[in-house]
């Protein structure tokens, strides 16, 4: 089986720059959690050390989006049942890593990546949070929504873990719906002229 460029050693995750890592896309050394930028860490999507659970930036915890280590859902007792049948968002999944192409990179990338001529590019690592936005403005609105429905949903949390403030997107809606029941108001009272 081939692998992708990994740049990490005895690694043999797809595009991973993580020591011994197994899990694709990590950057984490001896992780096996896909897109994990933790330690040792099998959760995909983490940023904490040895964390089993996704989208975690604890260490030691096998919760989900968990900034304590627990077994959870946004630091709250959360069963198996409740978190599998919740719909995860589509823009939860995104990578924490990028193949660049040896001719897409600037001279200062070329410069700190000098093997880029014998590799044809080099594994960029992202910053966890950019990414985690950047998925997050791309998303449908219907899709960003599904995150709400989360069990134990906690917005504060949400705003740490990923620096998203889904309260933002509900202002602008709150606004929105307040401006139209204001433009019914006056359709209706120009109707009535």
């Amino acid at each position: 089986m081939t692998h992708k460029t990994s740049t990490g050693n005895r690694s043999t995750g797809d595009y991973s720059t993580g020591d011994c890592s197994t899990g694709n896309r990590s950057t984490g050394d001896c992780s096996t959690g896909n897109r994990s930028t933790g330690n040792r860490s099998t959760g995909d999507y983490s940023t904490g050390n040895r964390s089993t659970g996704y989208w975690s930036i604890s260490d030691n915890s096998s919760g989900h989006f968990s900034t304590v280590s627990s077994m959870s859902s946004f630091d709250k007792q959360c069963t198996k049942e409740e978190w599998d049948n919740f719909s995860k968002p589509s823009f939860l999944y995104f990578d924490v890593t990028v193949w660049v192409e040896s001719h897409k990179l600037s001279d200062k990338e070329k410069e700190d990546n000098e093997d880029h001529g014998n590799t044809g590019g080099y594994v960029k690592i992202l910053d966890f949070k950019q990414a985690f936005q950047d998925s997050y403005k791309n998303a449908t609105g219907e899709d960003r929504k599904k995150i709400l429905k989360a069990p134990n949903f906690d917005a504060d949390k949400f705003l740490e873990i990923s620096g998203i403030d889904v309260r933002v997107d509900s202002d602008l809606q709150d606004k929105k719906k307040a401006l139209i029941e204001k433009a019914n108001e006056l359709l209706k009272q120009a109707e009535e002229l």
